[in-house]
């Protein structure tokens, strides 16, 4: 397996820290995010998460000028959260930094308990704030670094019966999927977060500025005394791990497993909650498994003639490169724009020699990407959106997947997750490779033959 480290800014594979916890608080009920830092930074979220969800998303800012710039935000953050609270009427306030406000050191943790103090407007608010500088990290570590401010700050010591689940960054129809799956078990859930209705709204004529659902202040407060917890992470730093803090700090056994897209993910998913619960899986699940084993056999012939480039955030290119490894499919590049180590770690683990001929690049961008795409004789990409230019440059087909998906409808309903999740995303997959095949088959075969 080779492996390479670059630290490039052109065209890069990751956008910022704020992106993510954009994302996390968004699942949180009656919640706002507060960004301090220049207007031009909500814009940008708003424009990504509008355009791929589909939904209107409202971010609120400081809007630091020049002059906060130089002399301090604090005046604009607080007339900023005293007109949101206004507006919006939240329960909860996510407040995070951009890297203006983190350049020039604004301690929002004291800003807000002064805020707090000051305003009688602000007594019934719950505000969370999260430092999240875009040359900190990436919208991998702003989602879960958010998720585990949140528990910090609401959960409490006890004693239930519940189980928490804290989710990967998934789409909304994939979040309900993960409801169906726990509800199979018939057990009593704490779900972080829960975007499932708040990026994904019924049709209403009526217009909410905050839509309903989300996971609620008292689900998190309850998640200090659950009996156990799964996180969907298995790359995942401690540090930036809501369920590493609760083993921690409240010894809440924690199941650590990755995205459950593919079969060996799905079944340590599956066996988690077997396991925490006591409960057999429900025989739609163990039918849902079998025929995912069908179309694994089905297909394989296909897949065998594919090499893959696959990119985007951590979690989601390891759990997309073990359903390709599963089904035949060489994945001869994985790209993340986030810095990790533990790509390379457990896929030798779990496939050892399989993918001594994969090239990993973190920290990385779609120029690079693009160069060893063509190096590697890669002939289908797998990844969100910002890999088309690799399609319209070069003819390799592009099968969209994660977060963001610009150029497509229905990237919020998007399912890839579960068995029958996994057998529609590897149907995708394997018929793009044979319409690729097909498309090109005669002037291959003339190149082959004819031309040496």
């Amino acid at each position: 397996m080779a492996r390479n480290f670059i630290n490039l800014d052109v065209n890069p594979c990751k956008m910022c820290m704020p992106m993510g916890a954009a994302i996390a608080f968004k699942g949180i009920e009656k919640s706002i995010l507060m960004m301090h830092g220049s207007q031009g930074c909500s814009t940008y979220m708003r424009r990504h998460m509008a355009t791929h969800y589909n939904e209107p998303v409202d971010i609120a800012s400081s809007s630091l000028t020049e002059q906060g710039t130089v002399y301090g935000g604090e005046n604009n953050l607080k007339k900023g959260l005293r007109n949101t609270i206004q507006l919006y009427q939240p329960k909860v306030i996510g407040v995070v930094t951009t890297c203006l406000a983190e350049t020039i050191g604004e301690d929002i943790d004291r800003l807000i308990n002064e805020f707090v103090a000051e305003e009688e407007i602000a007594k019934d608010i719950t505000f969370i704030p999260v430092a999240t500088p875009g040359y900190g990290g990436t919208e991998y570590e702003g989602y879960y670094l958010s998720l585990r401010k949140m528990v910090e700050r609401l959960a409490e010591e006890g004693s239930n019966d519940k189980v928490n689940i804290i989710a990967g960054n998934l789409t909304p129809a994939e979040i309900r999927r993960i409801k169906e799956i726990l509800e199979s078990f018939s057990i009593s859930y704490n779900l972080l977060p829960d975007i499932s209705k708040t990026l994904d709204a019924p049709y209403s004529k009526d217009y909410q500025k905050l839509p309903d659902g989300g996971t609620t202040i008292e689900e998190i407060k309850s998640m200090g005394g659950a009996k156990a917890t799964i996180e969907l992470g298995a790359l995942l730093d401690e540090k930036i791990s809501a369920g590493q803090f609760l083993e921690d700090e409240f010894r809440i056994p924690l199941y650590r497993v990755a995205l459950p897209i593919g079969l060996a993910n799905v079944d340590k998913f599956i066996n988690a909650l077997s396991k925490v619960t006591g409960a057999k899986p429900d025989p739609k699940l163990t039918e849902a498994r079998g025929r995912m084993l069908d179309a694994m056999v089905d297909s394989h012939k296909y897949n065998a003639q594919g090499r893959a480039a696959i990119f985007g955030q951590p979690e989601l290119v390891y759990s997309i490169a073990t359903l390709c490894l599963e089904n035949g499919l060489v994945p001869a590049l994985l790209a993340t724009g986030a810095k990790t180590s533990k790509l390379e770690e457990l896929l030798k683990k779990d496939f050892g020699l399989a993918v001594e001929d994969t090239v990993i690049i973190d920290d990385t961008d779609f120029d690079t990407i693009r160069d060893y795409v063509n190096k590697l004789d890669v002939n289908i990409l797998i990844g969100h959106s910002d890999g088309k230019f690799i399609t319209e440059r070069d003819g390799i087909p592009l099968v969209r997947v994660g977060f963001p998906i610009h150029d497509r409808v229905g990237g919020q309903r998007k399912v890839t997750i579960g068995y029958d999740g996994s057998v529609n995303f590897l149907d995708e997959i394997t018929n793009t490779l044979l319409d690729r095949k097909y498309s090109s088959y005669r002037e291959d075969m003339y190149d082959k033959h004819f031309t040496g």
